[in-house]
């Protein structure tokens, strides 16, 4: 019997690693009482902004809202993970408010990340790219999926996917390590690869990257930079999650030996040197998950905000003391060094209760300089504006 539990503890714990979600009915009494106030039914009076910034409920009840895609025509995009569906949200009436809403897609497999590229839709599932065509032309009657590529690893540990197409016009897609910490043979795990949509060839561009569920190119030197969610079994203050840099093809960030670019793993970094892998530019707090990620390249946001870093820390699911649950910045100086590291917005989790009502997952700004985040846990899209 104890060699059977030996054996099934660590299968059991990598089960849960990957599939826990808190339950939806999170939330402080602070918060309940807030959203019974609100318009929206959500308790967006506990979010704090920087002065100058108001936040509204672009649309509610998009459940299980994941990664955001704003098409040049003025559709929303929104994938799911655990939901399984893409929806379509448009503000046909310029109110910043959703008024039209399309299922495009049901029963996917993780259809975590989506991409807009000349009239069609790509979207990620766990094993594979496939596309709508010409979908704006079709959001009643969305056509069949075409397969784009089939050849990604089929593991749902880390397999959802967020993608975007980079300033190659090439897909830019992140492969997972399928686990919490291992050491594997193929080349395509834990990395960043690069799909040719058109030839179909597929590389491995970036390496040692245990789980990036967001990332985005410098608006001025075009360098990839991503957010990158650290491993778990080490307690609760080790090891950071990264906002890491990638100013050229073939850099290895680490995983599975080293970790926050100086914290050796206790069972695959024997005999590693961290020097010998890339650092993160910027340490984010233990276990905070961080996801999308955008440049701040609006000029409707006040001028400090420049080419800044905002990213979405989704929260900490097995942390004795939740963490996360908000919206980051880190400021850049003109050598792209971190000199700091602050909340953009945050109010969903309630520290003194440790309870959360809400998870940020993505951001997209639109044409007018909005600011949208996406929140799978309370099955929104909020809206941040600069009034002054």
């Amino acid at each position: 019997m104890k060699n059977i539990f030996s054996f099934l503890f660590p299968v059991l714990l990598l089960i849960v690693s990957c599939t826990y979600n808190p339950p939806r009915e999170g939330g402080s009494e602070k918060a309940r009482e807030a959203a019974a106030e609100d318009p929206s039914g959500l308790p967006l009076s506990t979010i704090k902004l920087p002065p100058g910034f108001k936040i509204e409920a672009f649309a509610t009840d998009v459940v299980n809202a994941r990664s955001l895609e704003y098409s040049p025509n003025g559709t929303l995009f929104v994938g799911t993970r655990d939901e399984g569906n893409v929806y379509a949200l448009r503000d046909t009436d310029g109110d910043g408010k959703a008024d039209e809403r399309y299922t495009l897609l049901t029963d996917m497999n993780m259809p975590n990340g989506v991409a807009f590229k000349d009239g069609d839709l790509y979207i990620a599932e766990v094993s594979r790219i496939i596309k709508l065509e010409d979908i704006e032309n079709n959001l009643q009657n969305p056509p069949a999926p075409v397969v784009v590529y089939d050849g990604y690893p089929e593991e749902t540990h880390h397999g959802w996917k967020y993608i975007a197409f980079g300033p190659d016009e090439k897909l830019y897609v992140p492969v997972g390590a399928p686990c919490n910490i291992c050491k594997s043979e193929k080349d395509v795990y834990a990395s960043m690869t690069r799909l040719d949509v058109d030839t179909k060839n597929m590389e491995v561009v970036q390496h040692g990257i245990r789980n990036s569920v967001g990332f985005a190119w410098h608006p001025e030197n075009g360098d990839l930079w991503f957010t990158e969610n650290g491993r778990d079994m080490m307690g609760d203050d080790i090891p950071a999650c990264e906002l890491n840099h990638a100013p050229r093809e073939g850099m290895h960030f680490g995983y599975p030996y080293v970790h926050q670019g100086d914290l050796p793993d206790p069972k695959y970094g024997e005999g590693k040197d961290p020097a010998d892998y890339t650092k993160p530019v910027q340490k984010l707090g233990p276990h905070v998950a961080p996801l999308g990620m955008e440049f701040v390249t609006t000029a409707a946001f006040p001028a400090q905000f420049k080419n800044q870093v905002i990213f979405a820390e989704h929260g900490s699911w097995n942390r004795s003391k939740k963490i996360g649950y908000r919206v980051m910045m880190v400021t850049l100086d003109d050598k792209q060094n971190a000199t700091s590291y602050v909340p953009f917005a945050e109010g969903w989790l309630d520290e003194s209760e440790d309870d959360a009502w809400g998870r940020p997952v993505d951001l997209e700004f639109l044409p007018d300089g909005s600011l949208l985040i996406s929140d799978d846990f309370a099955d929104a899209v909020y809206r941040v504006t600069y009034t002054g």
